[in-house]
């Protein structure tokens, strides 16, 4: 009987062929895509300086009242293919990767536009009202 080779037998092959990763890009240069590169995000609000905003916080909800318009900026065009159920202005942020004041331009250009609406979150009573409380104990008595 042969001896066996402790090492597995695929070391003896050649390693699977890896793929050239590109350089990671210097402090001073930003990569191809940066969301956040300033450039890019002035060139999405159209350089508005703040004074058409929207008074919109966090959790205002913002749903489509139309599709996107074929000349509508693919920002413009995902905020309203997004929106077709309520969805508050952080997810909006979050799903474009994109600050929220930036997705408050935005979406001032679509309330402006009257392409979507806005309406506060629906808050529900802490409290449940005393007559539907007297209601289903007595409902539950009566089992």
């Amino acid at each position: 009987m042969t001896p066996r080779s402790l090492e597995p037998p695929f070391r003896d092959e050649e390693p699977p062929p890896q793929r050239e990763r590109r350089p990671a890009p210097g402090p001073d240069e930003k990569g191809p895509k940066d969301p956040r590169d300033p450039e890019r995000l002035y060139v999405i609000t159209g350089g508005t300086e703040g004074a058409e905003r929207a008074t919109l916080d966090l959790v205002t909800l913002i749903v489509a009242r139309a599709d996107p318009p074929p000349a509508a900026p693919p920002e413009q065009s995902a905020v309203l293919r997004m929106c077709r159920t309520p969805l508050s202005t952080a997810e909006i942020s979050a799903y474009l990767n994109l600050p929220f004041s930036v997705v408050t331009v935005l979406l001032g250009e679509l309330l402006a536009a009257e392409l979507v609406q806005s309406r506060a979150p629906v808050i529900r009573g802490a409290v449940a009202d005393r007559s539907l409380l007297e209601a289903v104990m007595h409902g539950l008595q009566k089992l």
